[in-house]
C-alpha cells in the first residue's frame, strides 16, 4: 500500500543521502508522484515525520504508469557539506 511503499522510499533516500555525506535535515526540495492523488494524506502521515524541523519545498502530482507499478515515486534534491 501506499503507506508501505512511502516508509520504504523515504528509507532508501535516508541510506543514499547518508552515504553521499548528506542528511534529510539538508534536503531542500522533494518532487512527489503518485498514481492516485487520493492517496495524497495517507502518503503524508508517513512523510511528514521525516522532517521535524523545516520543511523543504514541495510539490506533487498524479501520473499514470509510474515504474513497476508503484504507488509513489520520491525524488530529493539535498546540499551535501
Amino acid at each position: 500500500g501506499i503507506q508501505a511503499e512511502t516508509k520504504q522510499a523515504m528509507e532508501n533516500i535516508k541510506t543514499v543521502l547518508e552515504a553521499n555525506g548528506s542528511s534529510m535535515d539538508q534536503v531542500v526540495k522533494v518532487t512527489v508522484m503518485l498514481a492516485d492523488i487520493a492517496e495524497w494524506p495517507a502518503l503524508n502521515e508517513v512523510y511528514v515525520p521525516y522532517f521535524p524541523g523545516n520543511k523543504p519545498a514541495r510539490s506533487a502530482f498524479a501520473g499514470s504508469g509510474l515504474a513497476f507499478n508503484a504507488r509513489c515515486e520520491i525524488e530529493v534534491i539535498a546540499t551535501v557539506d
